[in-house]
């Protein structure tokens, strides 16, 4: 998944060179994002050409090229739009009183055709925040009874901080598209509209704190406009 800012600067980029054939510069892309410092564009300059969206050309400056746009864009759409995953209605059954503690676990002997197809949209980190991926990567198939209706998305996790939650590195998790959260659940957090990660989460007075289920990590506290709940785990997947 591509971040709002990281949408912001490729569609920037990707409009400028449509219009002129020449790319913005840092001082343009700072202007144009309402970024404090040029350090901030160049993170996301590197995010976007980590992910295959551009590309930088040696031995020129200011060069730019765009590979490709996100899957949920078509070149001439409102450059303010926002990214909105195709997922699946999952409307097929209600599940019973979850346990808190763990998700549950869905192995590879479940019945296939008694599933739904859910779309992964890239990796989570279960660690230490990273970028999020927003582009629609594979497809995974889950029991419908994990579904508790509404728009459903799977994400690969990466880190080892929700291990006590029994999350573990390399495991899929599917998550409920919501944009609030009970402290006590496992969401996915956007930090910043920046770094998107997967943690507890808490209240801490006005602020929010994003729990991880490792002592080996502290627990982050933020103000409550620097996090965005981008929807709570339902379910997960290992595979063995």
């Amino acid at each position: 998944m591509l971040t709002r800012k990281q949408h912001e600067l490729l569609l920037f980029i990707h409009q400028r060179l449509k219009e002129s054939g020449i790319p913005p510069s840092f001082d343009e892309m700072k202007e144009a994002l309402d970024l404090a410092s040029k350090s901030g564009i160049h993170r996301l300059i590197t995010a976007l050409e980590e992910r295959g969206f551009i590309r930088r050309l040696p031995n020129r400056a200011r060069a730019l090229e765009v590979i490709r746009l996100p899957d949920s864009i078509a070149p001439g759409l409102n450059a303010a739009k926002k990214f909105s995953p195709s997922v699946i209605e999952g409307s097929l059954g209600k599940r019973g009183t979850a346990e808190p503690a763990r998700p549950r676990v869905a192995s590879n002997d479940d019945d296939a055709t008694q599933g739904v197809v859910v779309p992964v949209m890239g990796r989570i980190a279960a660690g230490v925040p990273i970028d999020a991926i927003q582009h629609r990567t594979h497809s995974v198939t889950v029991p419908a009874e994990m579904l508790a209706g509404g728009d459903h998305f799977a994400l690969e996790v990466k880190g080892d901080s929700m291990i006590e939650a029994g999350i573990l590195d390399g495991d899929t998790v599917v998550i409920r598209q919501m944009s609030s959260a009970t402290p006590g659940d496992i969401v996915v957090a956007l930090v910043d509209d920046e770094e998107a990660t997967l943690k507890r989460f808490r209240r801490k007075g006005a602020s929010i704190a994003l729990e991880a289920a490792n002592p080996a990590y502290e627990t982050r506290i933020y103000g409550p406009d620097r996090v965005r709940v981008q929807g709570k785990l339902v379910g997960l997947i290992r595979r063995y």
